[in-house]
């Protein structure tokens, strides 16, 4: 296990609840927040930046103070539900440090940072805790690959401010990789990504269900006493369930929810918007804590 100094320890109680479980809404996408608003009459691509903040607020006001975290960017909802007070003082914040989309390089996907967004950057914002995402495929990537310098270098750099910093880790298909060959692969990708990654030196992980209770046990000892939490990846709420109650029963230390929570609760309009979130995203909320607590 990675050791915690104590600011980052700290970080972990903040994003924890009372029984000690990761739980976080995960609210920094940008693009697919703005797919999730359906009802906008010129489509998603006309929905702007100052639409996408009220939203991402609203999210924040009828939500995610009701959660022990929520995850947010730096682009369009920070610093604004900090400044104008809409952030509740008991909702810890994570800051996402990743842009959206990805590059490829000789195949292989690299995620890129918020330009200006650094680990004291996540301070300047009012963060408790950094996120940063990396596409990994382990079987092509090892600790001297780049990936791996990056997850090194990030680390460090929130270790040396004081932040705790959440390693998101996404595996994907290659181009040419049959959907049967990805499928076998998978939950050995996800577990090997994991421990590509303690190896780095990360200290907490976000990561995708690796599919079985006998996969999430091995993800939880390659992770050799890292905490780790489980994402959501745009299921329904009722797979998420599922999935969070056998990976906490194989060794999980959390979840972190996004669409599954709320992507059937956005609207362009606000009024539409607090009737959703409060009647239908709020009890999800609240069903899983008590699984992730159970």
């Amino acid at each position: 296990m990675n050791a915690l100094t104590t600011p980052e320890r700290r970080g972990l109680t903040a994003i924890s609840t009372p029984g000690g479980r990761m739980l976080i809404v995960a609210a920094d996408q940008r693009n697919g927040m703005r797919k999730a608003m359906a009802d906008a009459p010129d489509g998603a691509d006309a929905i702007s930046a100052e639409e996408l903040a009220e939203a991402k607020s609203d999210l924040v006001r009828h939500l995610a103070n009701s959660a022990p975290a929520i995850l947010l960017d730096p682009e369009v909802a920070l610093p604004g539900v900090v400044d104008d007070g809409t952030l509740a003082r008991d909702t810890a914040l994570v800051v996402g440090m990743d842009a959206s989309g990805y590059e490829t390089v000789d195949g292989l996907r690299h995620t890129r940072f918020v330009p200006g967004v650094t680990a004291r950057r996540v301070r300047d914002l009012g963060g408790d805790v950094a996120k940063m995402l990396f596409y990994t495929r382990p079987d092509r990537q090892g600790p001297d690959s780049t990936v791996a310098a990056q997850i090194r270098d990030c680390v460090r750099d929130c270790a040396d401010e004081g932040v705790l910093l959440i390693v998101e880790l996404l595996t994907y298909q290659l181009d040419g990789e049959s959907d049967a060959d990805y499928a076998a692969a998978f939950p050995a990708l996800v577990a090997d990504g994991a421990k590509l990654a303690v190896d780095c030196g990360a200290k907490v992980l976000k990561l995708q269900y690796p599919g079985s209770a006998e996969a999430a046990a091995a993800v939880t000892e390659a992770a050799a006493g890292v905490p780790w939490a489980v994402l959501s990846a745009g299921v329904d709420h009722e797979t998420f369930i599922g999935q969070v109650k056998v990976a906490v029963d194989n060794g999980a230390a959390g979840a972190m929810a996004g669409r599954s929570l709320w992507k059937d609760s956005l609207s362009i309009s606000a009024e539409v918007r607090e009737q959703h979130l409060t009647g239908r995203a709020l009890p999800r909320l609240r069903e899983l804590e008590s699984v992730v607590d159970a």
